[in-house]
């Protein structure tokens, strides 16, 4: 059977792919989304804080006999309280002024993460398996698919759902949107400003940890992994609005089945894609999708 002259199976496969992909640009878009949306930083080690969260579970299983299951808890914790010391020893430093200096110190401290792991790791990527408990798959009849890629999205959408609910409808997200609004008002409250900015910049650095937990079976775990995404989710992030939490949602997922949709139908245009669409979207609605405008 055919769909606009695509066998089903080749098309329903890539739309896998890209929902597999987009759980991925969400999950680091929503991390981005809420480091900046409550910050004001733009967080360009990103990228290296999800490869550090794969390494972590690399470690994790081969010198501390850890499986998948307890990395996808240890890796953001370990992450996320290196993502405190870089916020509270650097960043703290810099709210004062242009965004552009944390986009520089983000951009360098990246840099000398990856660098420090490909010296220690080499380039090459290095296998991870995927849980006995995920392994296999069901035959849906148009297509095959595999238990753990289910798994990812499903589990990368209910994060993203969860996050978004906590920001938005609690009383913990109204303080969060506060605090950056007037953080001497919240301050009065008996709030510890500070100590909340801290523990969100923490948290999502472990988003982007967990996301690298979850690709390290898909992909292999290697220093690389983290650049070779960064620059595809920042493109999510605008395209969606800077600091909209259900804009990088709903921009991640989508972008991920177009991406998809792309490598079926004009293959040749699936690495630029997503650039395309960032550039119509600036030029009709600068803020983004679901942004505002400031």
């Amino acid at each position: 059977m055919e769909i606009f002259g695509v066998p089903t199976q080749a098309l329903f496969g890539q739309l896998l792919i890209g929902l597999i992909n987009g759980s991925f640009y969400a999950l680091l878009s929503l991390g981005l989304a809420v480091i900046f949306g409550l910050l004001n930083i733009i967080n360009f080690t990103h990228g290296a804080q999800y490869m550090m969260g794969a390494f972590v579970a690399y470690l994790a299983l081969n010198y501390l006999q850890l499986g998948y299951w307890w990395s996808l808890l240890l890796a953001p914790i370990v992450v996320g309280v290196s993502g405190v010391i870089v916020e509270r020893v650097f960043l703290a430093r810099l709210y004062k002024l242009d965004h552009l200096y944390g986009l520089l110190l983000t951009f360098g401290l990246g840099l000398i993460i990856q660098g420090l792991f490909r010296n220690e790791f080499g380039s090459s990527g290095q296998p991870y398996p995927i849980p006995p408990e995920l392994t296999g798959g069901k035959n849906l009849g148009f297509m095959f698919l595999p238990n753990y890629r289910a798994w990812v999205i499903g589990a990368s959408l209910v994060l993203c759902l969860v996050t978004w609910y906590v920001i938005e409808r609690t009383k913990l997200g109204a303080y969060l949107r506060a605090a950056t609004e007037n953080p001497a008002l919240v301050q009065s409250f008996g709030i510890n400003v500070p100590r909340m900015i801290t523990l969100t910049y923490g948290f999502g650095v472990g988003l982007a940890a967990l996301g690298g937990v979850m690709a390290a079976p898909i992909y292999q775990v290697s220093p690389q992994m983290g650049a070779d995404l960064i620059i595809v989710v920042f493109a999510v992030v605008v395209i969606g609005g800077m600091g909209s939490i259900l804009g990088s949602i709903i921009t991640g997922f989508g972008l991920g089945l177009v991406e998809g949709l792309t490598k079926v139908f004009y293959p040749e245009a699936s690495n630029t894609v997503i650039f395309v669409i960032m550039a119509i979207v600036l030029l009709i609605k600068p803020a983004g999708l679901f942004g505002t405008q400031k």
